[in-house]
Formats: C-alpha cells, structure tokens, sequence
C-alpha cells in the first residue's frame, strides 16, 4: 500500500481500537513495527494476519509488487517487532518458515482466500509466511479491572469475527477457519482457567459478600467449556451440516457475552480499587 494511504489506515486503526472502514473493515488487521535494517528507525505498516495457535502468521506480499516489502528485510536484520492488534500492544519473534511448513501454510492462506495465491502469481516470487510469536511480559498496564475488560474485549471481537468468517463459509469449511475457531477456543479455556486458579479465589478472599456472584461466575464457566468441547468436536468431523457450526458458535457467543458482561458488572469496580 502507498505511504500516505498506510498512514491513514495507521492512524483510524489507532483512533478505532484496531477496527478501519473501507476495503479492509471487519478484516483481520494490525500494525507492525520493525526497526530499519539500514536506517534503524522505526517503520509501521498495517497487515492482514492469520491466527495459528499461539502464534500469528503474516505474508510479505507487497500487493503483488516483485519485490519483497520494506518491513520483511526489516526484521530479518531485526525479528524483534512490535505488534498492535487494537485491543493488545505486545513484543514479538518473527521467524521466517521455511520448507515444508511455509508450503502447509501458505496452501491454508490460498484456500481461506485465493487473493495470496494471485499476489504470488503476480509478483513472480515465493510469498515469505511469517510467524510472529508474541514476548508476553505480564498483563496490560493500568487498572487491573480495566484490564480485565480489555481481555474481555478482545473475546468479544474475536468471536464477532469468526461468527462472520462462519456465516460466510458455505458449505466448506476452510482448514484456516477451523485454525481461527480452535484458537479462540484455547485462548478463552486458557482465560478461564487463570481466573479459576488465581482471580476469583484472590476476589473470594477479599470479598466474602460476592460468594453467590463467584458461584454463578463458575458454574458459567463450566457451561462454556462444554459449549467450547463440543465445538471441536464438531470441528473435527470430516463432514458438516450446512448451518450446524454457526448454530453452535452463535450458542457459544451468546453464553460468553452473557458471562463476560456479568462478570464485569460485579469484578471490574472491585478489581479497579485494589
């Protein structure tokens, strides 16, 4: 993308949390940052990525140019980047896949959406696939009740997407989208996990009154967790019903946002006293 049109889409990203118009709204977006192989300065440019476990993917396609982009030879001087996501601002690892694995993940991108495979095409070069693996260094700064809303909100924009992404699918269900489902749904086993082990034994402690809340709070978890098992095994079936994913992902979202929306009714003043 020109310059002066990655800044703009730079700036609305940041103005917006992450969440652009135009060609590129509900897509998934963010902002690297590499530090300059010769100047050492820092360069941000707006990606598409794909989310692949612990780890993201980005593909240096420059659009179909002939040329490997500016922010590829960056961080292959410098893999240390900086990531925004528009919920979350993190330090990551790049490393460039090679081999078999870049072919297994570019192939993924291609089914998801042919567009890769036409920018290769055109450019008469091998694509670079990137995996960005994030450097967590604790949670995000602030208030810990606004925190907590801050993770929340990154579930809740998650599952907007993939609710789109499973609507749209048809029939056949691409190997990227059940990549994106799996994902979502080990990140918020994960979430809930760390708020049975520390957050809520932290809150009964300090709270005996929310006794009844806390109660709820767990048995919501319980409910989610064997809306998120039986969403992969759905996943993991070789053939689905037309409509039968979406009917579940609309169950799953439909619980979440309920127990999300609860929790920091009752969590977030309290966290954010502390």
């Amino acid at each position: 993308m020109p310059i002066d049109f990655n800044q703009q889409i730079i700036e609305e990203f940041r103005a917006n949390r992450g969440q652009v118009g135009g060609p590129f709204e509900g897509a998934r977006l963010l902002l690297l940052t590499t530090v300059g192989a010769k100047t050492g300065a820092p360069h941000t440019t707006p990606l598409g990525y794909l989310p692949d476990g612990e780890r993201i993917l980005i593909i240096a396609s420059a659009g179909g140019s002939p040329r490997h982009p500016a922010w590829y030879h960056n961080l292959v001087a410098n893999p240390q980047v900086n990531v925004e996501d528009g919920v979350f601002t993190y330090q990551a690892k790049a490393v460039v896949l090679e081999g078999d694995e870049r072919e297994r993940m570019f192939a993924r991108a291609v089914e998801a959406d042919p567009g890769w495979g036409r920018y290769q095409d055109t450019s008469g070069r091998t694509l670079p696939v990137v995996a960005l693996i994030p450097i967590f260094e604790g949670p995000p700064a602030g208030r810990v009740g606004d925190a907590l809303k801050t993770v929340h909100d990154a579930f809740r924009r998650e599952l907007a997407r993939i609710r789109a992404e499973v609507a749209a699918s048809g029939p056949h269900l691409v190997a990227q989208l059940r990549v994106n489902c799996l994902t979502m749904c080990h990140n918020l086993h994960e979430h809930h996990s760390r708020e049975d082990g520390f957050v809520f034994p932290a809150m009964e402690d300090r709270y005996p009154e929310l006794a009844q809340v806390m109660e709820r709070l767990r048995a919501e978890h319980e409910v989610v967790q064997r809306l998120l098992e039986q969403l992969q095994t759905l996943l993991a079936a070789d053939d689905l019903a037309p409509g039968t994913l979406l009917t579940e992902v609309n169950r799953l979202t439909k619980e979440v946002e309920a127990h999300l929306d609860y929790e920091e009714e009752y969590l977030v003043p309290l966290l954010n006293q502390g």
